[in-house]
């Protein structure tokens, strides 16, 4: 062996090897601080969608994880710097959406240094208001054919609970509102190979907005995807 290639391995091995570190670490911050619940407000159409949906997300996160939460749901102008303060940040309306070029410019350095958004179109409907713009949005941003369907053996199907056939199905699917269509898949926007922005057309939000102690009237807990979601933005 050269001492060139003696080299090179080394180079390469020092670099898998700090990279294992970083993500050790950025792990370990990620589940030791306090997680909190952003909302993002948006000046264009209704942000304030599905307000009891924060609360009984988080109080899964509680009930089957190790997280300390705040159980209290946090609003944050998109406008506003303080989002880059939130791990992980939640958008969603029926109406559309038209950023400011503001809201623009934080949207994007948010998700391009490491942030999470989960979007989610309180329509069900991709043909409605809010699924086409957000999606047109999305392409202003990030560059046309960015935002595309992940595959249902992604790790945000297996990060905390096991959901073998991709995104569970919601009851505004299978009632037939919306677009009365089955989406058995959901979009992404990675950046360097990580999910930045989860896009649904599935409603997770209005299939999520009731209060918490309902849930015992439920045989298997539905907002287990949603802590997936958030596991994922923490860890990956």
């Amino acid at each position: 062996m050269t001492s060139f290639s003696f080299v090179t391995i080394l180079t390469s091995s020092f670099k898998i090897l700090w990279v294992r570190v970083f993500m050790k670490v950025k792990i370990i911050t990620a589940l030791s601080n306090k997680f909190f619940f952003t909302r993002l407000q948006y000046e264009s159409g209704d942000w304030d969608v599905d307000q009891r949906m924060p609360s009984n997300l988080l109080n899964s996160l509680v009930e089957y994880t190790t997280l300390k939460v705040d159980t209290q749901e946090k609003i944050i102008s998109l406008s506003s710097d303080e989002i880059f303060k939130s791990p992980f940040c939640y958008i969603s309306g029926h109406k559309l959406v038209q950023f400011t070029k503001k809201e623009r410019e934080n949207f994007e350095k948010y998700v391009k240094n490491g942030g999470f958004v989960f979007a989610d179109d309180c329509n069900h409907d991709i043909d409605g208001l809010f699924s086409k713009s957000f999606e047109r949005q999305m392409e202003d941003i990030f560059g046309p054919q960015q935002l595309k369907k992940i595959p249902n053996n992604h790790e945000i199907y297996n990060v905390f609970f096991e959901f073998e056939d991709g995104p569970p199905t919601t009851s505004q699917e299978l009632n037939g509102w919306g677009d009365d269509l089955v989406h058995d898949y959901l979009k992404a926007i990675e950046i360097n190979g990580r999910i930045g922005v989860l896009f649904s057309n599935k409603d997770y939000g209005c299939e999520w907005d009731y209060d918490f102690r309902n849930k015992r009237w439920y045989k298997i807990d539905n907002t287990r995807f949603g802590v997936n979601i958030v596991m994922y933005a923490l860890t990956s």
